[in-house]
């Protein structure tokens, strides 16, 4: 209304305003005019002073007021409403609602749900049907269904984690207009254009007829973006982006590793009418290789995260030298070319001084992935020991050719050589130049495009056999290899047999020797096939991971958050560059130790605004907050107008000098003004009353305790207090550990933050909590707490696959599937949890049958003779259904408050050293996993 965001319900009662003149003129003929009597003793009476004095009009101020109350009575009885919603379209037909489900709704997603709702519930007023066309999930068919119908679809319906599929659903609506001629149509828009429907404009212009448009959109805050990540020379960056340059605006974009565990954080500020920012974070390169998720704090959408996978890496390179260096002529450097074509995607380490031998062993003391060597000919029998070592276990070994590996041999090569090699013009001499002939197209350059300017004049040659053609990666126009490789082990021998100079080609000018360095470096990432045979093995597409289809791991919903994936993501094509779509959400797709991650934007996407005027029809803004009935407090601005008016008319006749003396005048004055207060008060909302929240905090970090929470059944809230007391006094007297009291907290409410352990009795009947809730409990395990979810239901739960679950564990299994936890697995017996403080093989509690699940560990690999093994951290989850609190549960007294099942002689006992492990595993990691390898540390060390 006249721009505003208010509407009324009755708005035919607004015509009564006309009548407000007459009410004027009312007012001021009354009370009526006095009547002059021409009298002369009148006279006398002139000079006394009445005791009382009626005006002969009504002050113009008490007009003014009774005409403002009534005025709010006529507002009053229209119905006010702030933020109304829309109103649906002219047409009485059915409803088509075509609601945008893509990830840039999300960040505001309850308001266009509300906003579909309204004019759900508006068409359910009139009697019409309703058509619901989502632009993700996109049906078959557009449908009309009943509005209890559409109104249950609506409330199913999530945001994906991809663009919207506008031209999908425009074809359906367009169909069913066919059908439905009479039909309104409401597009409920992001307001968002990713460039993938150019004709949108003109298929919505078709459709609009006779005003049966409404475009509905705006009106909210433009969500952010992130893309076009790079993890550089100094720092990692990643460019914020928003649709439209509105008024400015600063957030923090987070970086997380793959479990989880928040890295750092940086600020970025948009300022007025950008609609880009870059974010930077200046880390060591070790900390900006482990990061794998970046979001912006505070948004909800698929599209304020980008995931990193090892492409995003800086690998550290090492790059060793055979020749000298001469410091003053830098360009003439052996090691120039290779610098400038590493420098942008590796953390370089150049050996400047000291031998080749001596720069080799302190790389390797470096554990770097990847070394260069270039001309190093001779290598020392135990330097070639370590090397061989080194690529053995997983390391990259880059050598290039020069005069002095012309003339020696190793085995430290892919192929043997011929000594001396080939120079334009000598014994095994070219006529000219030649030029790069072929790529395999089972090695890393396959899809290389070969440049023709590119030319060899010397290099040096592989002794011919049966293995020279399936290790050449590259070979020159008359069939000559020009890099060779091979997998040995874990890692990978790869030869380039000219120099990293320009003194035998030209190869190092050109753009693509620094895509084959790219590739070649990447080879550090990639694991080896499943089985070597013989023990080097060419590097074959069908044995590369990127080669193969990716099974989907984990993907993203539209908010933003980890989920399985579903049985509509689709393997990775080996080739896959594009952005995350329907049958690629985005997500991590591969096996755990070869993850590749899609993002929902490529790098150089640019969400635009979209012209909601060039689709026709009204438009209308979205309303983010929810429609206010304002008839309350108009009628409560009433009454307060009727209360004055009742004062002034009062205070004019003189009532206040009839009511007593000064002081009763003054309390009385004062007892109004306070009942008016108290009144505004109550109007603009009653203060709710704040916890004690130091008191709280202070007795949560004073001293170590231990939390659980409050179910609201005071006999489970008991043994779990117990249990935890019970657990703080075994702690007490067997270790170094003084916890105090348990406290019970309320996860809607208490900071968790303060506690190491939280403990979680699960009961049947448990209320779902709210996604606030659970965002809090999801924080709390990100941060470093520990969760135990206690099912207390091993005897009930027989634990055999595929049988159903329990009560309590299908109500668990509900919670845990809205918690982004990792993968679980049952305790393994090397897990550092069974040996944290006592050696354990079982943990139970006042049940012995259930299983004890925690996060899964790495694939023990070659560790698999390890005495413990363990992850980076702590798991944040520890799942049982042995009903651990009441195996621990004891009175003051240290009497046991319930008996055990089966009852085994040293089954409490046992369930308290399960408890003091868990204890020791929260509070001091997985330290156990290197304490029992100190023997081999201090004689690795020398000592």
């Amino acid at each position: 209304m006249f721009g505003l965001p208010l509407a009324f319900s009755a708005p035919l009662l607004l015509t009564a305003f006309v009548a407000l003149p007459l009410l004027w003129f009312l007012l001021r003929v009354v009370p009526p005019k006095p009547r002059e009597v021409a009298f002369p003793p009148m006279r006398l009476l002139l000079g006394i002073t009445p005791k009382e004095e009626s005006a002969a009009r009504t002050p113009w101020w008490l007009t003014a007021l009774r005409l403002l109350l009534a005025a709010l009575i006529i507002l009053a009885a229209a119905g006010p409403i702030l933020n109304p919603p829309a109103a649906g379209p002219s047409s009485g037909g059915p409803l088509v609602l075509i609601i945008d489900q893509g990830w840039p709704a999300a960040a505001s997603w309850e308001a266009r749900r509300a906003a579909a709702a309204a004019l759900i519930d508006e068409a359910e007023t009139n009697g019409r049907g309703v058509a619901l066309i989502p632009t993700g999930d996109v049906p078959r068919e557009a449908t009309l269904l009943s509005p209890s119908a559409a109104r249950d679809r609506l409330r199913s319906l999530e945001p994906v984690p991809y663009g919207p599929a506008r031209k999908d659903a425009l074809t359906l609506a367009q169909r069913l207009l066919g059908n439905e001629p009479q039909a309104g149509i409401v597009f409920l828009t992001d307001a968002v254009d990713l460039g993938t429907d150019p004709d949108l404009a003109q298929g919505f212009a078709a459709l609009n007829g006779a005003g049966r448009l409404l475009v509905v959109g705006g009106g909210v805050a433009a969500p952010l973006a992130l893309a076009g990540a790079e993890n550089g020379a100094e720092a990692l960056t990643v460019k914020v982006l928003r649709p439209e340059g509105s008024g400015p605006r600063a957030g923090r974009v987070t970086a997380h590793d793959m479990r989880g565990l928040t890295l750092g954080e940086t600020a970025f500020t948009l300022p007025e009418g950008a609609t880009e920012a870059e974010a930077r974070f200046d880390m060591p390169v070790e900390i900006r290789n482990e990061i794998a998720r970046l979001e912006i704090a505070g948004e909800r959408s698929a599209g304020v995260v980008q995931l990193l996978d090892k492409r995003w890496r800086r690998r550290a390179v090492g790059l060793v030298s055979g020749t000298s260096t001469d410091t003053g002529q830098p360009l003439l450097a052996p090691t120039y070319y290779l610098s400038r074509a590493l420098g942008p995607y590796a953390d370089l380490r150049v050996a400047e001084t000291g031998s080749a031998t001596e720069n080799i062993n302190r790389f390797l003391e470096q554990r770097l992935p990847v070394l260069v060597l270039t001309d190093v000919g001779t290598i020392p029998p135990a330097t070639r020991a370590r090397l061989n070592r080194f690529v053995e276990e997983g390391g990259v070994l880059v050598r290039f050719a020069g005069p002095r590996l012309a003339n020696a041999q190793d085995d430290l090569l892919p192929v043997k050589l011929r000594r001396g090699g080939r120079v334009l013009g000598g014994s095994l001499s070219w006529e000219t130049p030649q030029k790069l002939g072929a790529l395999s197209a089972e090695g890393p350059f396959r899809d290389l495009r070969l440049p023709d300017d590119v030319t060899v004049t010397r290099q040096v040659l592989a002794e011919p056999d049966g293995l020279l053609g399936e290790r050449a990666w590259a070979t020159l126009a008359d069939g000559t290899p020009l890099v060779t490789g091979v997998r040995r082990g874990k890692g990978a021998l790869v030869l380039f047999h000219v120099t990293g100079d320009t003194s035998w080609s030209n190869l190092p000018l050109s753009g693509t020797f620094v895509e084959m360095l790219r590739r070649v470096i990447a080879l550090s990432d990639a694991p080896p096939p499943a089985e070597t045979t013989p023990a080097e093995t060419p590097v074959h597409a069908s044995s590369r991971p990127d080669v193969a289809a990716l099974p989907p791991a984990r993907v993203l919903d539209g908010f933003g958050a980890f989920r399985p994936a579903g049985p509509t993501a689709r393997a990775l094509p080996a080739d896959y560059a594009g952005r995350a779509t329907a049958d690629h959400p985005p997500g991590f797709y591969g096996p755990p130790d070869g993850l590749v991650a899609v993002n929902t934007l490529l790098p150089a996407d640019r969400p635009k605004a979209l012209d909601l005027s060039a689709l026709g029809g009204r438009v209308e803004p979205l309303q983010e907050s929810a429609p206010r009935d304002l008839r309350g407090p108009v009628l409560v601005a009433a009454m307060g107008l009727l209360l004055l008016d009742a004062l002034a008319v009062l205070f004019l006749a003189g009532g206040f000098s009839r009511m007593g003396g000064p002081k009763v005048r003054r309390g009385a004055a004062a007892a109004l003004f306070a009942a008016l207060a108290l009144g505004a008060a109550g109007f603009a909302g009653a203060p709710v009353p704040a916890r004690a929240d130091d008191a709280f905090a202070l007795k949560a970090t004073l001293q170590t305790r231990f939390a659980y929470v409050v179910t609201g059944d005071s006999e489970v809230d008991e043994i779990s207090r117990a249990g935890l007391d019970g657990l703080a006094t075994f702690l007490g007297q067997r270790t170094a550990l003084q916890a105090g009291e348990a406290m019970g907290v309320d996860i809607a409410k208490d900071e968790l933050a303060f506690f190491p352990l939280l403990y979680w009795p699960i009961l049947p009947d448990t209320a779902a909590p709210s996604p606030a809730v659970l965002a809090r409990i999801d924080a709390y395990m990100k941060q470093g707490g520990t969760v135990i979810f206690d099912t207390r239901d091993a005897i009930e739960a027989s634990g055999a696959p595929g049988a159903p679950l329990s009560a309590a564990g299908a109500r668990l299994k509900d919670i845990l599937s809205r918690l982004d936890i990792p993968e679980l697995e049952p305790v393994p017996r090397d897990h550092v949890l069974t040996k944290a403080f006592y050696l354990l093989k079982d943990f139970p509690g006042r049940f012995t049958g259930g299983t004890t699940w925690v996060e899964a560990l790495p694939t023990a690999g070659a560790d698999a003779d390890r005495p413990a093994r363990a992850g980076d951290g702590v798991s944040p989850v520890i799942i049982t259904s042995n009903d651990l609190a009441g195996a621990w549960a004891v009175t003051k007294s240290g009497e046991p408050l319930l008996p055990l099942t089966p009852g085994e002689p040293r089954q409490r006992e046992i369930a308290f050293r399960a408890g003091a492990n868990m204890v020791m595993y929260v509070l001091t990691g997985n330290y156990k996993a290197d304490q029992v390898h100190v023997p081999a540390l201090l004689e690795r060390l020398g000592q």
